[in-house]
């Protein structure tokens, strides 16, 4: 009798003890759903020559070279184009998840050039909804050429600056395919001719799509709204493929522009697709963590 009471003593202590559990388990909230981000639209923070709305994560330091040789239609004998070459060498660095900056150095034009870059819009599901990216590009350059034009010589030390400031708007649509639009404004302190604006309206357009676990290919267009630029003026079209070796990203790429500096390939492509004006080309990017920001 006594170890019947004990049992059904025991048996009902375990079934309060559940009851009061479960009571706890309403009280606690439910899981929040989390912020999922879109990685990886590009394989690098540039397209081709210009930006894409990827970022150098905190404390990472990006080093880039931009090779760039001459016109295929130079034949045989310029050994279509191997002879002659263009080079841009490049550092950005990822000051927080959302700052970039970045200099470099041109061989054409002798053009030094720094940028900084701001995504305050940032593609994710979850817990906020956000269907795009979006990031600010102001990018300033100066050539170091020496003058040669005693007519300028009263501008000198204002005609060699030069400021681009870009608007990007970027979705990755799928694992495989990414596009982005970059309405850009570029200011050129001095223009040679009064036909010439210094204030260029450029509008570009550049996309991804993904060919296979480590290669893609890469579009990148840029549109100078007419009546801006002196006449041979064209617009920029590139064409190239990403191809990802370990903590190398490879650029191969065409394209119609020499210039590897937003000014440059912006305002003063004077290629023609159509007339074999293309140059071969290759970006390299190699990353170095600087540092590891604390959780």
């Amino acid at each position: 009798m006594l170890r019947n009471l004990l049992l059904s003593m025991l048996l009902s202590s375990c079934a309060l003890f559940v009851a009061a559990q479960e009571s706890l388990l309403d009280l606690l909230p439910e899981d929040e759903p989390t912020e999922n981000y879109a990685i990886a639209g590009f394989k690098t923070t540039r397209i081709i020559n210009g930006h894409s709305f990827e970022m150098n994560s905190q404390g990472v330091l990006d080093f880039k070279i931009s090779h760039r040789f001459g016109r295929l239609n130079g034949g045989a004998y310029e050994l279509f184009g191997l002879d002659a070459a263009s080079i841009r060498i490049g550092l950005d660095y990822g000051v927080t998840p959302w700052l970039n900056v970045g200099v470099g150095r041109s061989s054409v034009g002798k053009m030094y050039d720094g940028f900084v870059k701001l995504k305050f819009l940032r593609q994710q599901t979850g817990k906020r909804n956000i269907p795009i990216s979006m990031l600010w590009v102001s990018d300033m350059a100066v050539s170091s050429l020496r003058n040669t034009n005693s007519e300028i010589e009263p501008y000198l030390n204002s005609h060699r600056l030069y400021y681009t400031h870009q608007l990007i708007f970027g979705r990755k649509f799928t694992d495989g395919f990414s596009l982005q639009f970059m309405p850009s404004l570029v200011h050129r302190n001095f223009v040679m001719t009064k036909a010439e604006s210094n204030d260029v309206l450029v509008l570009g357009v550049g996309g991804r799509l993904k060919l296979s676990k480590r290669v893609a290919l890469n579009i990148e267009y840029y549109y100078a709204l007419p009546d801006q630029l002196k006449p041979g003026i064209t617009n920029s079209l590139s064409v190239g493929f990403d191809i990802e070796t370990g903590g190398h990203v490879f650029q191969l790429h065409f394209t119609n522009s020499t210039g590897m500096v937003e000014n440059a390939f912006m305002t003063e492509t004077t290629g023609d697709w159509l007339k074999g004006d293309i140059h071969f080309g290759f970006n390299v990017s190699r990353v170095f963590t600087v540092y590891r920001p604390k959780g």
